[in-house]
């Protein structure tokens, strides 16, 4: 499936909630499914910079395609990364790259998450997008 697709699933799921405290439910259990983190991989190299709550998030390319694992010790976080690494999972670091995150506006994400949480979505992205930036120089 292409970002795109993806993205459009998640909208299509969240659409059945009209309130947000079942929105916030449906994340943690995305956080219960998150591809965890390698704990050797928990490292001050991986940790996310500009989330209240500790995020890790590691990367590796295989085959052109970049795989993401993930951890935190925030429930809500934990399932706010998890969405993104569903996103970005197995996908080409071009693609990455050029991709618009319009699934954070479509579920209401944005304007539901503390400004704490919001500036700790940015830096995830932030941080995938340089993982990919990084692949995607060594592809060439």
């Amino acid at each position: 499936m292409t970002i795109n697709e993806i993205q459009d699933e998640i909208i299509e799921e969240f659409s059945v909630f009209d309130d947000w405290m079942d929105k916030y439910e449906y994340i943690i259990e995305f956080a219960k499914g998150l591809p965890t983190i390698d704990v050797n991989k928990k490292t001050p190299q991986n940790l996310i910079n500009g989330c209240q709550s500790k995020v890790w998030l590691d990367a590796e390319l295989t085959d052109g395609k970049l795989s993401f694992t993930a951890d935190s010790d925030a429930i809500i976080t934990k399932g706010v990364v998890a969405l993104l690494v569903r996103i970005f999972n197995e996908q080409p670091a071009k693609d990455i790259l050029n991709s618009d995150l319009y699934f954070i506006e479509k579920i209401g994400l944005s304007q539901n998450l503390s400004p704490t949480r919001a500036n700790g979505l940015l830096s995830m992205i932030k941080r995938i997008k340089s993982y990919a930036l990084a692949f995607n120089s060594l592809e060439k």
